[in-house]
């Protein structure tokens, strides 16, 4: 009688962020922004946000640059070497540069080559896109050791002179290395898009001709994606949930899309969770876009408030209209 095969599994083994160095206080932005005549204050960002920093790279400074920075600690968290990754997945909507893609630059800068390498663009959700697919290439032997960043220099994309938006984002990375296991890691997980919302958040220039055409910054219609994002987080959190057979009671932390502290508070509630339970990173690094969950993930798990064995959800929203959920053990 032939034996079954064993199941196979993906785990995180190791996570690792990065911030540019230079720190962006309300004060200081609001400051600068006074120069060109916009008017804002660390309250006024306060109170609706929840931001009281930021974090931008320098000029010179590409967004695979961070996103090499956030790679190298997460596998050194893993124990691992460069050589040991098998597949490279970067989600940004601020790449390097037309193509290549910003995973191939990244393979590039670690010293490594051969294994598959590219980026997804589903903008705030593109971390727990990549996530889940880099999960489904582990699961059907695609991969045995994959990398999963999000990075992002989003303030390349802001129009300094709308204080509706321009206060909102800031530049960082996060990364986590996901490895082949025995024993179930990643719980469950699901996508979706509804592109009829395109318009509430995107940024609509393209190059055409040597030229930008359309629109080069971020616009944003602040209500309506406020309004979308509560909605479908508590609805993907449950059926991810349902998919897992587990239930709210058995989450240890969530770890949202770093975008608005109204959306993430909201969101707990509405799965009846503690806010104690919700990791909180956006007052200090602002939104980060694809980048916001592995850096919340990374600090959390660096400061020793998720430790391993918790059940973890990670849940992002973004412009497309995307969203998703991950359900995890550490």
């Amino acid at each position: 009688m032939t034996s079954s095969p064993t199941a196979r599994y993906s785990r995180i083994t190791g996570t690792g962020s990065y911030l540019p160095p230079k720190r962006l206080s309300n004060s200081q932005l609001a400051e600068q922004l006074a120069a060109d005549g916009v008017e804002t204050s660390d309250e006024w960002i306060v109170a609706r946000t929840g931001i009281h920093a930021r974090h931008f790279a320098e000029p010179d400074v590409p967004c695979s640059d961070l996103a090499v920075a956030a790679a190298r600690r997460a596998i050194e968290a893993a124990g691992l070497q460069p050589a040991d990754i098998d597949l490279i997945i970067v989600a940004t909507s601020t790449p390097d540069m037309v193509f290549p893609s910003t995973a191939c630059i990244v393979q590039r800068k670690l010293g490594i080559a051969g294994s598959a390498a590219f980026d997804v663009q589903a903008v705030c959700s593109g971390f727990v896109y990549g996530l889940t697919i880099a999960d489904a290439m582990v699961r059907t032997g695609g991969a045995r050791r994959a990398l999963v960043i999000g990075a992002e220099v989003f303030s390349r994309i802001l129009d300094f002179k709308d204080r509706t938006t321009c206060v909102l984002f800031g530049d960082g990375a996060g990364a986590v290395v996901l490895e082949a296991s025995d024993t179930p890691g990643i719980l469950a997980t699901e996508l979706h898009a509804d592109g009829k919302h395109a318009d509430i958040l995107c940024t609509p220039g393209t190059v055409s001709g040597g030229l930008v055409t359309g629109d080069p910054f971020l616009k944003m219609d602040g209500q309506a994606v406020f309004k979308l994002a509560v909605g479908v987080l508590e609805d993907v959190a449950r059926s991810v949930l349902e998919k897992a057979g587990r239930t709210e009671a058995d989450i240890d932390w969530l770890v949202p899309h770093q975008a608005n502290i109204r959306i993430m508070h909201g969101t707990a509630k509405k799965l009846k969770l503690s806010l104690d339970k919700l990791i909180v990173t956006v007052d200090e690094h602002g939104n980060t876009s694809a980048a916001s969950i592995p850096l919340a993930l990374d600090t959390a798990v660096r400061a020793g408030t998720i430790k391993p064995g918790d059940t973890v959800m990670l849940e992002g929203v973004g412009g497309g209209f995307t969203w998703g959920a991950v359900l995890l053990d550490l």
